[in-house]
């Protein structure tokens, strides 16, 4: 079975989504966040100490885009995945890295220096810079959304879930009210998805049952 490690609101969500939209059986590993501090034997798995890990037999995976993919590889086929004689395909890929590269990024600047630094060493400075990055880089997604209901090939596919990762966080952080408009229309057609909701309810259960907080890591106090 498939066994995924994954702390609440944490890239990890993206395989989560992933296997749900997927309807693969797997087993929810639940840590606490930050897992390299909170669950020190977690580094006998993973050395980096980070989520995601996702083990299916022999193959293990960090990065949270790259499972997506092999996930829709590996267990398709599947309209999830845009193949390569596809017109699409290069957009694919690059929103799918999207997602995580352009817009996870710099709200990973702002949730350290804003929230978990202690507060001497927040920066206040660095997390107004980043969010605006975050921000002004959503806006490329504007003139796309406006225009069409998912990212590329005509359907929903693992793009739209690593980008959703990014507006699910960015949701947690506050900045939902300045989505530009087709963004939040978008952001709000994701978050009704059936997956995506299995998703959310997957690993709220799994948190309980396992001894972890349910709030999600950018909302845990600092």
């Amino acid at each position: 079975m498939i066994v995924l490690y994954h702390c609440v609101a944490a890239r990890s969500f993206r395989p989560l989504w992933a296997l749900e939209e997927l309807g693969l059986p797997y087993q929810l590993n639940m840590l606490a966040f930050p897992p390299r501090v909170a669950s020190r034997d977690y580094l006998q798995q993973n050395p980096l100490g980070t989520v995601p890990l996702l083990v299916d037999g022999a193959v293990r995976m960090t990065e949270s885009a790259a499972i997506c993919h092999y996930l829709g590889e590996k267990h398709g086929p599947s309209d999830l995945v845009v193949r390569p004689e596809e017109a699409d395909f290069g957009a694919f890929l690059n929103w799918l890295h999207f997602g995580e590269a352009t817009l996870t990024f710099p709200q990973t600047i702002v949730l350290r220096y804003e929230r978990f630094e202690p507060a001497g060493r927040k920066l206040p400075q660095a997390v107004a810079d980043y969010r605006r990055w975050f921000l002004g880089r959503l806006r490329t997604l504007e003139p796309i959304l406006a225009v069409r209901s998912d990212m590329c090939a005509g359907r929903f596919t693992m793009a739209d879930i690593s980008i959703g990762y990014a507006l699910l966080l960015a949701a947690h952080l506050g900045f939902e009210p300045e989505f530009p408009p087709a963004v939040r229309d978008y952001w709000l057609r994701l978050r009704e998805r059936p997956a995506f909701l299995r998703a959310r309810a997957a690993e709220t259960a799994a948190a309980n049952a396992q001894g972890v907080s349910p709030v999600p890591a950018p909302l845990l106090e600092p």
